[in-house]
This record gives structure tokens, sequence and C-alpha cells, in this order.
């Protein structure tokens, strides 16, 4: 077994060379995340998008901190998000494009594009981030090779990608937990209590981003177990950790005190036991789920094989690294196993550290074979990582080319083609980009029933308002929809984009089910557009002429 050892130093050209390479990638990143990060606007395909977006713009008006919301708890994201649109609000205002504050927040309701756009750019960027320290973490880890290798990985992820252009906090969550593994880093080899404190701070700022980041306090906590088993005095600098992340949660996110019982009844909102299209099988069935799934897709069967076995080779070659890093990774990989659903999402923060583990276990096998053949064998790693970067590159590639040709907006394409001026049409997700049309548009709000879509944004609906409405409800569907309000749901058309979910799991949700099959009862099926793999993406939209109510 081998300890980490310093960096050797290297010539100014090496050096060069590798700020080139590095520069090369982070750019190859950028790249990919802001090629067609406008996807669906003016329309909003991504469920949750409005809802961190309505909540941000509501402590605007509020002239508040609170967010008034904490079930991720999303209070770092839902800050930038506020800052974000303070910066553009301002900027139309100076600019003359906007003569007021009020007259912004109509415009934005009007074309969400304007604040969608930057902010999903802001999440762009830190995804272009968590690229850099991957860099950085898999060069103290297994050297600059196996940095500029695990970098070059993540940067061409298609997952990690794809949620680079949503307005989430998952992209976020993975900076703060990522600078805790590189201060756990710093621990095992100092044992500094500035190195203590960073990790408990980073572990604070996460769970304010997402909860779960919680589980990442396992690695400063397990090597300093093992450094005080070693007889180092660590034990009051762990206990600075752990006072230091309590601390930094509370200063990034005081609200969690100060409205408490918003906190409990939002985290009685997030603990569903199914939900339609993601309720998970337990934790084999989930980590099977998960490999087999989202990171097979983006890692591909060589990548996934080598980042099982960087995982493997990480104790056996790097003791210390591996007791600094493993415990907060397999923490977090057991609470998503566990988790009731299961979402291809909460795999994000992990993909840096498979995106480690592939250029490690690369990097090592390298140099065993120029110890086996006496040969210098140059160029070795970056051929083979190249080779590995096909698939993933092609699966980039496939998922871009899908989210680019969304069910969702070839259902308004059939709209504006097929449906006469002057009908009502009931619409399942966010298609504003239906909204300046000659229809009436109903959108379907839980308690409320269908509402008229185009007067909700004129009047500015707020959050809060629809959080109350869907009633704990997972969706925001017409399955949520008080069935004694189910008759003014009644349009001439329904575009509904989560008819199969129930029908195909009608047993696990009958009552929201029934409300679908009434609805299409003696209606007329006129359109069903579905998503192709790698071509087309979005859900399956099915598009009913209904029958007048007997």
């Amino acid at each position: 077994m081998t300890e980490p050892s310093p960096p050797a130093r290297k010539p100014n050209g090496d050096s060069w060379t590798q700020r080139g390479l590095l520069l090369l990638i982070l750019l190859v990143a950028a790249g990919l995340r802001v090629r067609g990060i406008g996807f669906g606007l003016p329309a909003l395909n991504d469920p949750d998008e409005p809802l961190f977006m309505m909540t941000a713009i509501e402590m605007l008006r509020n002239h508040s901190l609170n967010p008034g919301w904490f079930g991720h708890p999303g209070t770092i994201t839902l800050y930038c998000l506020a800052a974000v649109s303070f910066a553009v609000g301002a900027i139309g205002i100076a600019t003359g494009h906007y003569a007021d504050s009020d007259a912004f927040v109509r415009a934005v309701y009007a074309d969400p594009g304007i604040l969608f756009l930057p902010a999903r750019l802001l999440i762009a960027a830190c995804g272009v981030l968590c690229v850099y320290l991957t860099w950085r973490l898999g060069r103290r880890i297994g050297g600059v090779r196996t940095g500029l290798i695990a970098a070059g990985f993540l940067a061409v992820n298609s997952l990690h990608i794809d949620y680079s252009q949503v307005i989430r906090t998952d992209i976020q969550v993975s900076i703060f937990m990522l600078l805790c593994l590189m201060s756990s880093l710093a621990v095992a080899e100092n044992g500094r209590l500035r190195d203590y404190l960073l990790a408990g701070l980073f572990v604070g700022l996460g769970c304010a981003t997402k909860w779960p980041a919680a589980t990442i306090a396992a690695s400063p906590i397990a090597i300093g177990l093992w450094r005080i088993a070693r007889g180092n005095r660590d034990a009051p600098r762990l206990l600075a950790f752990a006072a230091t992340a309590v601390a930094g949660l509370l200063l990034a996110s005081p609200y969690l005190l100060l409205d408490y019982p918003t906190v409990i009844r939002n985290l009685g909102g997030e603990a569903r036991p199914i939900h339609p299209g993601a309720t998970g099988g337990g934790l084999l069935a989930n980590l099977g789920w998960y490999l087999g799934g989202p990171m097979l897709e983006s890692f591909g069967v060589a990548g996934l094989a080598l980042a099982g076995l960087g995982i493997v080779l990480l104790p056996l070659r790097n003791r210390v690294a591996a007791v600094a890093i493993l415990p907060g990774v397999a923490a977090f990989v057991v609470l998503i196993g566990i988790q009731a659903l299961r979402w291809e999402r909460w795999l994000i923060p992990l993909l840096p550290i498979a995106a480690i583990a592939a250029g490690y276990a690369l990097t090592c096998s390298a140099d065993w074979l120029r110890a086996r053949s006496g040969r210098q064998l140059r160029g070795l790693e970056p051929v083979a990582a190249l080779l590995l970067m096909v698939p993933m590159v092609s699966a980039a590639q496939a998922r871009a080319d899908a989210r680019a040709d969304d069910t969702r907006q070839r259902a308004s394409a059939w709209a504006r083609a097929h449906i006469p001026a002057g009908s009502s049409i009931l619409v399942e997700h966010a298609a504003i980009d239906l909204i300046h049309g000659p229809w009436h548009l109903l959108f379907p709000l839980g308690t409320a029933g269908c509402i008229d879509a185009r007067a909700a944004l004129a009047g500015r609906i707020r959050y809060a308002e629809a959080e109350t409405r869907r009633a704990g409800s997972p969706l925001v569907d017409l399955g949520s929809v008080t069935l004694s309000r189910l008759p003014g749901c009644r349009a001439r058309f329904a575009i509904l984009s989560h008819y199969d979910r129930y029908r195909d799991d009608r047993a696990q949700f009958p009552a929201e089910w029934r409300r679908y099959a009434e609805l299409s009862r003696g209606s007329a099926l006129r359109q069903v557009i579905a998503p192709v793999a790698g071509v087309r993406g979005g859900p399956t939209i099915y598009i009913f002429e209904i029958a007048p109510a007997p």
C-alpha cells in the first residue's frame, strides 16, 4: 500500500500544456452546456423550473429573504435566482426596456424566457465549475493525468450536461460536496483546524442547497476518527467541524429556524412513498436501476467498468485518500438507494466521483502496462480517454437532439395547425407558447379545478397559491383536480402529458386515473405524439377531442 506523495515539480512546458488542456476541457464543457440551453422556451417543459423561479420572484416582490419553501431546502439556489432576477430587472429598467419593476414582472409572465434563460446560464456556469473542481480533486487523488481525464469525462457526460441546463439544485449542491471532499483530503494530509472548518462550512452550505448533502459529512468525520486512532489530537477539531456545519446551514438558511412550521410542512410534502413513473423498488433494485440506466447511458460500458475498477483500486493504492473520500460517497449512495422514489437527477453529485474513479483506473492501468512492457507508450492515456469518450459524446448528442425536438413543442405545433380558433383547450404542461393563440386555455390546478391560464398569468399567480392548490399532489396535473371540479375541465380539446403514467399505474393511483378515464370517455383520440430514443424527448402526449358532457 502506498501513501500519497507530494507531486513532483514539472518543467514550465509541461505546466503550460496541462493548463492548455484544462482550458480546452472547460471550453468544451461550457460549449456543450450552453448549446440548446433555451430549449422549450417560452414553454416550460420542466415542471419544477417555474416553481423555483416563482419563489425567487416572490422574494423580490415581498422584499423578503424568506423563501417560504424549504422542500430541498433549495435556499442557496433560490437566493441565486433572486439575485439573477434582480440583476436582469435592474438592467432592463436602466436601459429603458421596462418602465418599472411592475412592468418587468408583467413581461416575465408573458415571456418567461426573459428570466429563465439567464437563470439557466447560471446553472450552466455551475456545471462548468463542477468540471474544474473535478480536475482539482482528481489531480490531488491521482495526479495531473487523473485530474485531466476525469474533467474530460465529466465535461462530455450527457446526464451532467442535461442537468446543467435546468433550474434545479442538483448541480449547485455538487459544488459544495466536491469542496467538502477536497477539504476532507486536506484534513487527511495536514489535520489543520482551517481544513476542518472549511469542510464543515461546505457541509452546511450543501445542506442549505439540498438536504442529502449531509451525507458527505461522513468523509471528514471518518478521516478525523482515522487520525484520532493514530494518536492525533483531532477530537476538538472534529467537534469544531460539526459546529461549523450547523452554523453554516443556519447562516445560509436562517428561516429554517425562523419559519420552522413551513419547514415541517414542506418536508412532509416531499416525503412521498409513491410517484407516477418514479416509484422505487428497494435498495438493490434502485441501485441496479441507477447503474443499468442513467450511469450506463452516460458513461458507456467501458467507462462504467473503469469507474468500478477505480473505486476498488483507490483503497488498495491510496488508503488515506480512500478514507477521506469514500465514506461520504458511500453514505450518499445508500441514501438514494433506500428512498421510496428514484430519479436520475439524484445521481448528479456522484458523476464527478465516477469520472475521477474512471480516470484513476485508466492512469493506474496505463502505468501497469508500461511496467509490464518496459516501454514508455507515450500518448496511451489520451488515446484511451478519447476512445472512451466516443460513446459518452454520442449519448450527449442523442440527449441534445431529443431535448431540441420535444413532444410538447410538437403538440403545440399540432394545435396551431389543427385546432380551430375560439376553441377551448385543456393543457397539462406549461404551454406558454400557446398562450397568445386564438384559444381559451385551461390549466389543471388541484383544488381550484381547471383555471383560465391566460388570466392566471396576467394576474401573476404566486407560488404560495399554486402550492396550496396542489394540496400535496406530486404533480400539477389533471389527476390532482378535485373530482367535484372536473366538469370545469371539459374543454373541446385536451392535450394530456401524464395520461399514460396514470393509465399504466392505475393500481397505485386509482383516484387519479378516474379523472382521466372520466374526461376521455366517449372522446376522440386525435393524435399521439410519442418520444423516440435519441431523436425526440418528452412524455407521450395524447390529444383528445372531448365529447360533450352528457
